[in-house]
């Protein structure tokens, strides 16, 4: 049965939406994307920035479990350690993870709509985020 005919199921009213919201704040990571642009994750670091919002948006999607962020901390660390090899150090991580939270809040509380133009505020912060101070770096050697 696709999703568009089943127009009551909560995941079809926000998921999708959410997701984009999770790409597009990825997107605007410095962090992130000097470590995709320089291809610390190898070649396939782009392929592990998309698994990485996928992730994160399984991680959200998680039946009936209390979200703290201190554990999408944590996530957000560990992923970008294993599959990029890198150590972010300029607070970025956890501005990311409060973003995400607001982002997931907005979606679940009447926001079902949500889109670019709605969290445009959470993109320019994340514009805006100490992850402009070249606080990532790669552990290679």
């Amino acid at each position: 049965m696709a999703l568009s005919s089943m127009p009551n199921n909560p995941l079809c009213l926000w998921a999708f939406p959410f997701h984009e919201g999770i790409s597009m704040l990825l997107s605007r990571w410095t962090a992130l994307q000097m470590a995709v642009q320089n291809q610390w994750g190898g070649r396939d670091s782009f392929m592990k920035s998309q698994q990485l919002a996928y992730e994160i948006n399984s991680w959200f999607s998680q039946p009936k479990v209390s979200l703290h962020i201190e554990d999408l901390e944590s996530l957000l660390h560990e992923r970008l350690l294993l599959s990029f090899n890198t150590e972010i150090e300029d607070g970025s991580i956890e501005e990311i993870a409060e973003q995400l939270m607001t982002m997931h809040e907005e979606s679940l509380h009447g926001n079902r709509r949500l889109s670019v133009e709605s969290n445009q505020h959470l993109l320019e912060s994340a514009q805006d985020a100490p992850s402009k101070r070249t606080g990532a770096h790669s552990l290679a050697t």
